[in-house]
């Protein structure tokens, strides 16, 4: 028999440099039936950056008229620009059986948990140590040494939530790390209560609940 199931929303969070985005790439290119949720925002399209695939672009007139209408799961203001993530495109994957990776901070996971508790699966990503965190900051190349010294003070703000989330992964090593996440949306997929015709599954088996 197959037991459909309902969607989750995967969050992953980190401060910067700890290993995020790799991670989401990674399970990105590795599951299908995962995808991206795509935010809207009111900040001006960078050059290569496509509407609706990178993300929504609308002006603050729309946006504001988003929130009145209540379609965004969760939205901030970040240096004077507004980012939101859309209620309907993330509905419909989940009713569809489809997976939706969320890149999100601690406060837009807040407001994701009351908007939609039900179907949150969080995972925090910490660095090895504060040593190695500003050791790839740099590697990076991409940040002058003033924003890696602000992207590291605020590092430890971020970090002081990590026990507002589900699970827990120390980014030692990126492989293992990829693999702790998929272990992590593997037993999210096999929730009970995710899963649609267990119930009557089980009473197939001759079991009366």
């Amino acid at each position: 028999m197959d037991i459909s199931r309902r969607g989750l929303m995967l969050v992953l969070s980190s401060p910067s440099g700890a290993g995020k985005s790799t991670i989401s790439r990674a399970l990105l290119e590795k599951h299908d039936d995962l995808s991206m949720s795509i935010s809207a925002t009111t900040r001006p399209m960078r050059p290569g950056e496509v509407d609706g695939k990178d993300y929504i672009f609308v002006d603050q007139t729309r946006f504001d008229e988003m929130i009145e209408a209540d379609e965004f799961l969760e939205y901030a203001t970040v240096f004077g620009q507004s980012y939101g993530t859309p209620r309907g495109p993330v509905e419909q994957a989940l009713n569809g059986g489809h997976d939706v990776l969320f890149d999100v901070d601690w406060q837009g996971t807040q407001q994701l948990k009351q908007s939609a508790h039900e179907e949150l699966v969080s995972i925090f990503i910490l660095p090895p140590s504060l040593e190695e965190l500003e050791k790839r900051l740099y590697a990076r190349a991409q940040d002058s040494e003033e924003v890696v010294k602000s992207r590291m003070a605020k590092a430890t703000s971020e970090m002081s939530h990590w026990a507002e989330y589900d699970y827990i992964i120390i980014n030692n090593d990126i492989d293992q790390s990829v693999r702790q996440a998929e272990s992590i949306l593997a037993a999210g997929r096999l929730k009970r209560e995710r899963r649609k015709g267990l119930t009557e599954f089980v009473r197939k088996l001759g079991v009366g609940q």
